[in-house]
């Protein structure tokens, strides 16, 4: 059959669930895995998680989202912002996944060759209606009951703000992305949305501002994406914007998905890959 390229996110194993499920994945020893994001909060969560699915796949590539940079331990030395993120970079070394600190892997399959992107962006409040200052944002989303617990757990040591640690992300990653071939098509793997227009929420629309950056809304042309992946909303689809494909890939917590279907059924399709649908 050829190895494939699968991408799923937002699989919280504090949840025991969910790390029950994980544990029944089939082998798949040909194919490579991306995970994209929201695994868990601590060093220990994801050194499960790498050591479980390690087992199964032949590469597993990485990209963190809010939650494992989430401070939730009470020890005031804990690591904090930067060094929480270096700290859940280091548990992936260890294990041999690939993180957004890493060379960008070429793929070697079928849809290929294909420079796969893992990136870290984070996000900077900017969707947001234009009407609403940024330090606005909270009272404004609170109006409608929505709120992020980022607020209290995620902190930008040593960045001023959560915004001013994107914009440093940003500028990293645009120099990095700027430096490949202009002929290599991409898969950018990314935890947050890089487009506003894709963030949908039905039951806590104003949630949004802590979704993505409108800096990245064009990065799909100007790094000559074929695929991108992005989880966080814990709504899966599958959306096209000017000919390239948008894969929303979360699992989410117990309740958000079907038991009985297994994680195999939420694995989506990145490479060689076809036109998807809602899961």
């Amino acid at each position: 059959m050829g190895m494939k390229l699968y991408a799923i996110s937002d699989l919280h194993v504090a949840h025991v669930t969910n790390r029950d499920h994980l544990q029944r994945l089939r082998p798949h020893p040909e194919d490579w895995l991306i995970l994209a994001g929201d695994v868990g909060e601590r060093p220990e969560q994801l050194a499960f998680l790498f050591r479980t699915l390690s087992a199964r796949f032949a590469r597993l590539i990485w990209v963190p989202g809010n939650h494992e940079l989430w401070t939730v331990d009470r020890d005031p030395a804990a690591p904090r912002g930067e060094a929480k993120y270096r700290q859940m970079v280091g548990v992936a070394r260890d294990h041999g996944v690939l993180t957004p600190e890493d060379d960008y892997p070429l793929w070697p399959g079928e849809g290929g060759p294909c420079v796969i992107a893992p990136l870290f962006l984070l996000y900077d409040y900017s969707f947001r209606p234009d009407g609403v200052a940024e330090a606005d944002v909270a009272a404004w989303a609170a109006e409608e009951r929505a709120a992020c617990a980022d607020e209290i757990h995620l902190s930008p040591e040593p960045y001023e703000s959560r915004s001013a640690w994107c914009r440093a992300r940003l500028a990293l990653t645009e120099a990095r992305l700027s430096s490949l071939s202009p002929g290599l098509p991409t898969v950018l793997v990314n935890h947050f949305p890089l487009r506003r227009d894709l963030v949908r929420i039905p039951r806590i629309p104003r949630f949004a501002p802590w979704c993505g950056t409108r800096a990245t809304e064009d990065w799909h042309l100007r790094f000559n994406a074929r695929v991108v992946v992005s989880g966080h909303l814990h709504v899966r689809r599958t959306d096209w914007r000017d000919g390239v494909r948008f894969e929303e890939v979360s699992l989410g917590s117990p309740r958000q998905w079907d038991h009985a279907r297994g994680v195999e059924a939420y694995l989506r399709e990145i490479l060689p890959g076809a036109p998807g649908s809602s899961q």
